[in-house]
């Protein structure tokens, strides 16, 4: 990997909505955020209190970002920046300005508020954001189609214009993960400061069977 100075500039912003107003801040210390108490309904990836703790320990790691949106002392929505899991084709580039938009989720009485938008909207006021390329597998199967009454396809446009909110666009791939269904995408956005030979090395491990980009 190259050597990447990781640098974290907190942001706040107020979101009003009908259910009262809430407080969208990050990148959050492990400190503040294990002082703060995890809604029950963010349960998408594991029980809310097992996903506390391990954003509780993500926060504490150098290239670690956490966004919150919290109500008080309750978080009822986030996101989540790490390096893609080693177990993933992602971390084969060994690319330390590669980070990946590990997970997104707002507890279902916030959805539709703005909720998702506003938590990206933060964590890019950070500068430091466009020293990297920054990824998002989205997997139908991570999705709520239930309590949202969505279609697969509706969700994947949904996604989408949030994801596109900041600038992300669809790139291709051959990683059997995300071919495997239709509805499946790999999302990118690559910063400004990032060198052509990080983008080369991007560009390589999207497509492991073939040579076209």
């Amino acid at each position: 990997m190259t050597s990447l100075e990781h640098k974290k500039t907190y942001y706040a912003k107020e979101l009003s909505t009908a259910n009262g107003t809430l407080l969208i801040e990050g990148p959050i210390s492990p400190e503040v955020l294990a002082s703060l108490e995890f809604h029950e309904g963010l349960k998408a990836f594991r029980p809310a209190p097992q996903q506390h703790q391990a954003m509780v320990e993500i926060a504490g790691l150098p290239e670690g970002r956490i966004i919150i949106a919290r109500q008080g002392k309750t978080v009822v929505g986030y996101v989540t920046y790490v390096y893609p899991d080693p177990l993933e084709r992602w971390s084969e580039a060994r690319l330390d300005d590669l980070l990946e938009l590990g997970a997104i989720e707002v507890v279902s009485e916030f959805r539709s508020h703005g909720v998702a938008k506003a938590l990206l909207e933060i964590s890019f006021m950070d500068d430091a954001m466009n020293d990297y390329i920054v990824i998002s597998t989205e997997y139908y199967w991570h999705w709520d189609l239930k309590d949202t009454g969505l279609t697969v396809w509706e969700y994947k446009e949904v996604m989408r214009k949030v994801m596109g909110s900041v600038g992300m666009e669809v790139f291709s791939t051959d990683d059997p993960e995300i071919t495997c269904h239709p509805a499946n995408m790999l999302m990118a956005r690559i910063g400004s400061r990032v060198p052509q030979t990080s983008i080369d090395r991007f560009n390589k491990i999207r497509f492991k069977n073939k040579n076209l980009f």
